[in-house]
């Protein structure tokens, strides 16, 4: 009896040391922080970009009714906007906030940018293409500026087709940009035109994977561009290799396992993942988090919000062999955003366990961000972070800024400014999450005033070698890291264009008395693994990223 009684005691014993150790390990996993830094961006952050000169650009629709920023005079009419006036272009939808300053200041749009595309061009100006009514067929350019004088530009010329829910990807050979899909539109076109009688191009790729009764599923298709040139497509539950330059499918791949959908409204998201140096860029792969169940969009019209998808895919695009390897999220999620960090982990945040994308269709806020670790073991490779406090579902965003923090705004999934009588009220706070990286603790460690030293205007040539230099008081890990980063466009749960590469260095040389470091980069070896353009450069040591840098790649 006595001997059943230790060994009872022993189990017991056991068990409360395993839970102590699992919530141990809960509120270890609990990291980051979140600071509020307005209590309004004035407009909804439906789409948002960050600039290489530090500033943020978000804007929502010009239908969105009246926003809290008055323009003095009206683009429409030419008239002067009195105080009473509730004409849509008597008030701003379009903002540039100052990471700096923590300042916003208000911007025009002429033509209506609702659920529109983006991206930035080799000379950091962003493109900003179609949109709803007046808007869908229209090509916009911001080009940011330091005397906060600059504003939208709306080109003269036009798509060819309307582009409403489309996406965008940077072609690394001109500096042109590709638009694909969009609402009822099966094609893609060039930006700027090939030439004077280029037109659309079907794409029989969007025909095979719309879906009439689901609410289309294959809007804002997933876009990567593969280190050989060729453009990775995924659209609803399938995807393919596509050579746009002799309009031709280059593979098929598998579809991914599972029900449900992916894409626009079903909303997951996607990455690619960091390109690597080591293996000479040559390995792409690919990651689809999220979306939503069969028939989500169509209960949600009727006041029923299905569970979503909790599975993640990964798959390598390149070589012979292509198979999805599947995973499970800690949870269910849709309308997610899925953000590269310098080191190479994806975090996932903002979005709903239920329901759809569109107005009111989803509940259940995502309110707890994920931190995915592509390198570890199956079965360990996320984690919870601190949760936070604001529900963002429709139309919410999150970008990475140059010094490590992660901006988040937006989340409106009302038709207009709605603050009261609604159980998810317009969302106008900006807040940044703060990831444990930036832990006091770490400061030591973080490579500090980091500088790029290159010829004029911080500009590269491929396969050039330049000099980075920064300070450190104490001696570099042995893991010293060069990442750079894409600043993507970002809109309903895609981050259009954005890319994280690994750079090779050598030639360390460290001042032991003064703690500055020199070392020898080498630039990415061509437009398709680096399209021409602005990157956040960032010194890695051990894990601890630095403050980023801006770098640009140029053709020679």
């Amino acid at each position: 009896m006595a001997a059943r009684s230790h060994v009872r005691l022993l189990v017991k014993l056991m068990i409360i040391a395993i839970a102590s150790l699992e919530r141990a390990a809960l509120c270890r996993a609990k990291t980051g922080q979140w600071q509020l830094l307005l209590n309004s961006t004035g407009v909804v952050a439906m789409h948002m970009a960050v600039t290489h000169l530090n500033t943020v650009i978000m804007f929502d629709q010009t239908g969105a009714g009246p926003s809290s920023y008055r323009l003095r005079r009206s683009s429409a009419s030419g008239r002067r906007c009195v105080d009473d006036s509730s004409e849509e272009s008597c008030y701003a939808h379009s903002v540039e906030y100052d990471i700096s300053s923590n300042n916003i200041r208000a911007m025009r749009l002429e033509t209506d940018t609702w659920c529109s595309s983006g991206s930035f061009l080799r000379d950091g100006t962003l493109l900003q293409t179609g949109g709803y009514g007046n808007g869908s067929r229209r090509i916009r350019h911001f080009r940011p500026c330091r005397d906060g004088r600059c504003d939208w530009v709306q080109s003269e010329t036009a798509m060819s087709s309307r582009r409403w829910y489309a996406s965008n990807q940077i072609l690394p050979e001109n500096g042109g940009v590709l638009v694909v899909g969009g609402r009822r539109v099966f094609s893609y076109e060039f930006v700027p035109k090939l030439s004077s009688t280029d037109e659309s191009h079907d794409l029989p790729f969007l025909h095979q994977t719309y879906d009439r009764n689901g609410g289309e599923n294959n809007l804002y298709p997933f876009l990567h561009l593969s280190s050989d040139g060729n453009l990775f497509i995924f659209a609803n539950r399938d995807s393919i290799l596509f050579d746009y330059k002799r309009d031709k499918v280059v593979k098929k791949f598998p579809q991914i396992p599972g029900k449900g959908s992916r894409s626009y409204p079903s909303s997951g998201s996607s990455v690619i993942f960091p390109l690597e140096h080591g293996n000479k860029f040559c390995k792409v792969e690919v990651m689809v988090c999220g979306g939503a169940a069969t028939g989500a969009h169509r209960a949600a019209g009727h006041g029923k919000f299905l569970k979503g998808l909790q599975s993640c895919g990964r798959m390598v695009i390149t070589g012979d062999e292509h198979k999805w390897k599947m995973e499970d999220m800690p949870g269910p999620r849709l309308m997610n955003d899925m953000i590269i960090l310098p080191m190479g982990h994806v975090l996932i945040i903002n979005g709903a366990q239920r329901g759809s994308a569109g107005w009111n269709n989803a509940a259940g806020p995502s309110l707890v961000p994920y931190l995915y670790k592509p390198k570890k073991k199956p079965g360990s490779r996320f984690s919870m972070l601190k949760s936070a406090k604001i529900a963002r579902l429709y139309h919410s965003s999150a970008s990475l800024l140059p010094d490590g923090r992660i901006l988040v705004a937006g989340g409106n999934p009302n038709q207009q400014y709605m603050f009261e009588n609604v159980t998810y009220p317009t969302e106008l706070r900006l807040q940044a999450f703060i990831p444990n990286y930036m832990d006091r603790k770490y400061h030591k460690y973080r490579p500090e005033n980091l500088t790029v030293e290159t010829q004029g205007d911080r500009s590269v040539k491929y396969g050039e070698d330049f000099t980075v230099r920064f300070w450190l008081g104490r001696r570099p890990s042995k893991a010293v890291e060069f990442s750079v980063y894409a600043p993507p466009f970002t809109t309903h749960s895609l981050s259009m264009n954005q890319r994280l590469l690994k750079l090779s260095s050598k030639n360390m040389v460290r001042d032991a008395a003064k703690g500055w470091v020199n070392i020898t980069v080498k630039a990415p070896p061509s437009p398709n693994v680096a399209p021409p353009g602005y990157y956040m450069l960032t010194v890695v040591n051990g894990g601890i990223p630095s403050t980023s840098q801006w770098i640009r790649f140029i053709h020679a």
